[in-house]
């Protein structure tokens, strides 16, 4: 039958996403070897660009066909001018996926002191960069608030077609909020919950 065969093609070799996802991100967690251990390298976003001013790591979105590693490795060259040949990545971390539709995706990996003595960030990009040692996130507890995702009935959802009550208890979910200082840089949202992954033994 076509209709089988056309499933059979659709989904044979088929690598699972999100259903409904209309993007997916990256970022490198970049770590930088100093004299008092490793750091996490960030960026702070230029003023121009959405969230102008946080604190965040490199990254941005995947292009068609591109891996996170890829996309979080040129994102990183892009902003930062830090070669991908400079980074030695570990791995992939475990990815956040965002109420708003889109996966992020974590890849940590360790920036060689050569990347770091041809690192120029761009200016559209990016304000300033900062490092904060692993050390201080492992011994600091974030500030932690957490707000709720509250369901909007739907207008005119047909509740007696469907045969369910219209005291229909929707999904209801919370996101938690870490927030992170250190000697005058916030660290917090999305990057934060990375952070607190990378450090969780």
């Amino acid at each position: 039958m076509r209709e089988l065969e056309e499933l059979r093609r659709r989904f044979c070799g088929h690598v699972p996403g999100l259903m409904g996802a209309r993007h997916s991100y990256a970022v490198l967690c970049p770590l930088v070897e100093h004299p008092d251990g490793l750091h996490l390298l960030f960026e702070v976003r230029a003023a121009g660009l959405r969230q102008g001013g946080e604190g965040c790591f490199p990254g941005g979105r995947a292009e068609p066909g591109e891996s996170p590693m890829d996309c979080a490795l040129r994102e990183t060259a892009e902003e930062l001018s830090i070669p991908p040949s400079a980074v030695t990545v570990f791995g992939m971390a475990d990815f956040i996926c965002n109420q708003r539709g889109f996966l992020l995706y974590p890849v940590p990996g360790l920036v060689s002191p050569a990347g770091l003595e041809s690192m120029c960030p761009s200016p559209a990009e990016v304000a300033e960069v900062f490092t904060v040692p692993l050390s201080f996130f492992r011994a600091t507890e974030p500030e932690v608030y957490t707000y709720d995702l509250v369901p909007q009935e739907p207008v005119g959802f047909p509740y007696e077609e469907l045969g369910i009550s219209r005291n229909y208890s929707w999904s209801r979910g919370r996101v938690d909020v870490p927030v992170w200082r250190y000697e005058g840089h916030v660290v917090w949202g999305m990057t934060a919950r990375i952070v607190r992954e990378l450090i969780r033994e």
